[in-house]
């Protein structure tokens, strides 16, 4: 089995457009809620909450060609891998296209535009609206097939349509290929685009966070106090690449992936088990061979809804106590789905090899009920670790748990 490295990564998020722009805004514990007249506009809709990408513009590069069968969140994963593999020193390598590099990527779904125009179809009984490409937009897998086309890989194509875990179950199954010695190099990571009707989905569950007139209050996961999540948009993408053929062209490793845990609760669609979560992390440290003790910090899935937090809680605090620091990123971005796993693996390596781990913003009064962890508070925590870990959880009972250690 192969060590596997990561040797580029690249963002899009309402925290930057860029890794070095999201992490100085972490920094300066910004949170980037907003209210939304837009959604306002809808009946019945509680929330009015969001997190949006609003100064992605697309590049002029990218012509009506380019990206005909792009919706938005297929070309904020085109952008976002442009940066990775710049970063890894791939952009036009022949590696690309030599069928040892494949693509792991995922969204909750495609572009809902597309799956708006698809479905008039059954209410006009006219199919004007939908074009040669309206399905690739919309289709599960369009992340992962735009990226492949687009860089002309052959090798392994792996679509992630797990919900909140696309992006992280990508970047483990990326792993365990490169490992298991299928692939040399994987495009790996998730994607979002915002659309009302996502919201609404959460907002149904009363699972949205109805602070309205304080975006900058929410979300607050842990809290005594949360009230829901704030859905957002973005994407994140790694390059993965086995240690030797890193070594061997002179690349830059960012960090290794030394774990990866995941396993469903078989239970609840929307219920959390906080016995199964803990597996997953358990799992994780398995696959790793370190012992909890190794582990720096925990980057938390961190919904701030009431049963998530509590289950996520109990199962980190079964794994280690009061002893890890522990923090979530979706107290600043929001909650981005399928890209937040790949946003927050990205982010808490970047912690790791600056030494500071952000805080849990909006976090003033722990609730015991998440068990007794080493919340972050104020203004962030520096200090040294070669480990950290990086939770996700979806709705499906899929639960994921990825390592990352210093190399």
């Amino acid at each position: 089995m192969r060590r596997v490295v990561i040797t580029g990564y690249g963002v899009v998020s309402a925290l930057g457009l860029s890794v070095p722009e999201a992490f100085q805004r972490l920094k300066r514990l910004e949170n980037v809620i907003r209210r939304s007249d837009d959604l306002a506009g809808y009946k019945g809709l509680q929330t009015q909450l969001c997190s949006t990408a609003d100064a992605f513009v697309y590049p002029e590069r990218y012509t009506r060609k380019v990206i005909r069968t792009m919706g938005r969140v297929s070309v904020m994963a085109l952008n976002a891998t442009e940066q990775a593999l710049e970063q890894a020193g791939l952009m036009g390598d022949p590696v690309l296209k030599g069928g040892r590099t494949g693509v792991a990527y995922g969204s909750s779904s495609g572009s809902v535009d597309a799956l708006a125009d698809f479905y008039t179809i059954i209410h006009t009984r006219e199919v004007k609206s939908v074009t040669s490409s309206t399905y690739i937009k919309m289709m599960p897998q369009t992340t992962s097939v735009n990226l492949s086309v687009h860089f002309g890989t052959t090798g392994r194509l792996i679509p992630t349509g797990t919900a909140c875990t696309s992006g992280s179950l990508a970047i483990g199954q990326a792993y365990e290929a490169i490992k298991f010695g299928l692939q040399d190099v994987m495009i790996a990571g998730g994607a979002e685009e915002f659309s009302p009707t996502q919201v609404a989905v959460f907002d149904t569950l009363f699972a949205t966070s109805r602070l309205n007139d304080t975006p900058n209050l929410t979300p607050r996961a842990f809290d005594k106090n949360r009230d829901g999540l704030v859905i957002g948009e973005g994407a994140g993408t790694l390059i993965l690449e086995a240690y030797d053929h890193a070594v061997a062209r002179g690349a830059r490793i960012l960090a290794e992936v030394v774990g990866f845990g995941t396993n469903t609760d078989g239970r609840h669609v929307t219920q959390p088990n906080h016995e199964t979560m803990g597996r997953a992390l358990g799992m994780a440290l398995t696959d790793a061979g370190i012992p909890p003790e190794t582990i720096g910090y925990v980057n938390a899935h961190g919904t701030a809804t009431d049963q998530g937090d509590i289950a996520e809680g109990q199962a980190t605090f079964g794994i280690f106590g009061d002893r890890v620091p522990v923090s979530t990123i979706k107290n600043y971005t929001g909650h981005t789905l399928g890209a937040c796993g790949a946003l927050e693996s990205i982010l808490s390596i970047e912690m790791m090899r600056n030494g500071w781990f952000a805080p849990n913003l909006n976090l003033t009064e722990p609730d015991e009920r998440c068990g007794a962890l080493d919340l972050i508070m104020g203004d962030g925590r520096s200090f040294q670790t070669d480990h950290v870990m990086s939770n996700n959880f979806a709705f499906g009972g899929v639960n994921t748990s990825l390592i990352f250690a210093k190399v």
